[in-house]
């Protein structure tokens, strides 16, 4: 049965520095992102398209919703699967490519390190990884590949 859910996100630009989009150099990317009750996020470009380094931009947050919604499943599909999960940590890296006046993802790699306890299993701590995969929202709304490179360390008694 489905269950549809609503997110509600207010952006708005910021970056008129006085006359407008008149020319690509005379206006900033910055804007702001808002969701009710949250903190508000400052966006930008990548610096690469005349953004602001210390702004996020929407190709970070892109990774960073498919690094999050990973952790999470997992998560859940390793208490499921009896594993004790005590720290968790990813570097997720995604590939974008730039093709004429636009651009695509290509992939995003996530390279997780999970502790384990030392009576869990490892072999089902990496097996629910598959799992937590295919029961990501973020991962299966997108269209480009999300691999996951695991590692499992097991912590000492």
């Amino acid at each position: 049965m489905n269950h549809p859910h609503r997110y509600l996100v207010d952006v708005e630009w910021t970056g008129n520095l006085g006359t407008g989009t008149d020319g690509y150099r005379n206006y900033s990317r910055d804007h702001v992102i808002r969701v009710a009750g949250k903190p508000e996020l400052a966006g930008s470009s990548d610096p690469t398209f005349r953004g602001d380094a210390a702004r996020h931009n929407p190709e970070d947050m892109l990774v960073a919703a498919l690094s999050a919604c990973h952790m999470l499943s997992y998560l859940h599909m390793a208490t499921v699967a009896g594993v004790v999960v005590t720290a968790y940590t990813d570097a997720a890296e995604g590939t974008m490519v730039t093709e004429g006046d636009g651009g695509r993802f290509a992939e995003v790699v996530l390279h997780p390190v999970v502790t384990i306890s030392a009576a869990s299993d490892p072999a089902r701590a990496e097996a629910a990884h598959e799992t937590a995969h295919h029961a990501c929202f973020i991962a299966n709304s997108v269209n480009f590949p999300v691999r996951c490179e695991p590692r499992i360390v097991v912590a000492s008694i």
